[in-house]
């Protein structure tokens, strides 16, 4: 049986594309073969660890259980997106910071999730950070080096934490 071929139209970091890929391929696949962004990282393949964390339209999603028609007509922002040329975003630059990276291979994920988190409430708590990041799951570093990044990263944008309740 042939595969279905469709025809997507999906801004990447900013730049239009338009590719005819089978309509069943993945956001994840089509980010890694199609683009050639691997920063973002194909583990769980379920939606379960985060490693595969991109932006969509400025919501966090897992782009391992997204297809790529979904991602059509819209918005995706990959880890790539994040740096200016040789200049770390400073969210990465925190992280490196903060000690919370070690194989490196959930960092993608993590740090997509932190800008989302970001974006929607510059002034986290520790709860909202905890709750931001609940998807991903990383098997190195710890937890708490990851959290310091993103309060970090919050205080390095010019933003403190409040302690509100999350948005």
């Amino acid at each position: 049986m042939e595969k279905q071929m469709i025809e997507v139209e999906i801004k990447v970091n900013g730049r239009e594309y338009r590719d005819i890929i089978p309509s069943d391929m993945m956001l994840i696949d089509y980010l890694r073969k199609h683009r050639l962004l691997t920063g973002t990282k194909k583990a769980c393949g379920a939606g379960e660890c985060g490693a595969c964390t991109v932006l969509l339209n400025g919501k966090a999603i897992y782009s391992c259980i997204t297809l790529a028609i979904q991602a059509s007509g819209k918005s995706v922002e990959t880890i790539e997106g994040l740096s200016d040329g040789e200049e770390l975003h400073p969210i990465q630059d925190a992280y490196i910071d903060a000690g919370a990276i070690q194989c490196g291979y959930c960092t993608p994920g993590f740090i997509m999730s932190t800008k989302a988190l970001l974006d929607k409430d510059p002034h986290p708590s520790e709860q909202c950070i905890k709750e931001a990041l609940a998807g991903n799951i990383c098997r190195c570093t710890g937890y708490q080096q990851i959290i310091d990044a993103v309060e970090l990263a919050a205080e390095r944008t010019g933003k403190e934490a409040d302690g509100h309740e999350c948005k």
